[in-house]
């Protein structure tokens, strides 16, 4: 068996072009990113979203604060995005200087705008299956799982990972959709035991190959949510793909898989901002 190729720049290219169309109507929707790091890999992701955004037809503003921005001169920057008309979405990116804290920041984003999900707010709505923006990465991982026809209702998913951007909303979308879901994380006793037993396996602990041939059931579908830097400049997932590729049924390649529809969702939600104001 070799596991069929999960890709997601198909995807993406088909939510930013219905995106660009939808935009070209008007008004024209705004998106702002906010940075105050001088992590490159951060760096080069927040162009390639202002990139895709030009290619979509939304108006897209990197406030870059410096990586020495005070915690307080971030969270006020939020305030004021969120406060203004013009603007329909609002990111935050990570990393962020030291002594900030992510979530207690991201609660500055009106829930209105929080295109990547990431104020409390809209995770408790999720989380209550209330309307709300899902973090993107999140998002990204179902809706390439519709893509590709991946039957959820009635399967077991297991997550690897329980992070706010990832493990733990998309743990919400699966029981959503009828999924039988677990959560692993770094104190799971024997991984292998229990994603094995997965129909559909996500990877998203942020650890290089952490997932190899034992942890895979034969004919698993496993989406490989990692985005991890390689010494030579590029990126591998949480997914050993050499070993894990004799077993499954399918899997999604870092990168090309998650990734480009998660950017391209970005720029759905910030259209679907937009509309709504």
């Amino acid at each position: 068996m070799t596991a069929a190729t999960l890709t997601g720049k198909d995807l993406a290219a088909a939510i930013r072009a219905e995106t660009a169309a939808r935009a070209a109507e008007g008004p024209r929707p705004r998106l702002a990113v906010v940075v105050a790091t001088a992590d490159e890999a951060s760096l080069w992701y927040v162009r390639s979203i202002a990139k895709a955004a030009t290619g979509a037809g939304i108006a897209c503003d990197l406030v870059d604060l410096g990586p020495e921005a005070a915690p307080a001169h971030v969270g006020e920057t939020l305030e004021r995005l969120s406060g203004d008309p013009s603007v329909h979405g609002v990111l935050l990116q990570t990393p962020l200087p030291a002594g900030a804290s992510a979530q207690e920041l991201a609660g500055a984003i009106d829930p209105a705008k929080d295109v990547d999900g990431a104020n409390p707010l809209s995770l408790g709505r999720l989380a209550a299956g209330l309307p709300a923006f899902a973090p993107a990465t999140a998002a990204a991982v179902m809706a390439l799982l519709d893509h590709h026809g991946v039957e959820l209702a009635g399967r077991r998913a297991v997550v690897v990972g329980r992070s706010t951007v990832v493990g733990k909303p998309l743990a919400h979308l699966l029981l959503d959709r009828d999924a039988t879901v677990t959560v692993c994380h770094s104190r799971t006793r024997d991984l292998a035991s229990v994603t094995s037993q997965a129909d559909v396996l996500v990877a998203a602990a942020g650890r290089a190959g952490l997932i190899g041939a034992a942890h895979v059931a034969p004919g698993a579908v496993v989406i490989d949510v990692g985005t991890n830097p390689t010494p030579d400049g590029g990126l591998t997932g949480d997914v050993d793909a050499g070993a894990v590729r004799d077993v499954a049924g399918g899997l999604s390649p870092v990168p090309g898989g998650v990734g480009p529809v998660t950017t391209a969702l970005l720029l759905r939600h910030t259209l679907e901002a937009a509309r709504r104001a």
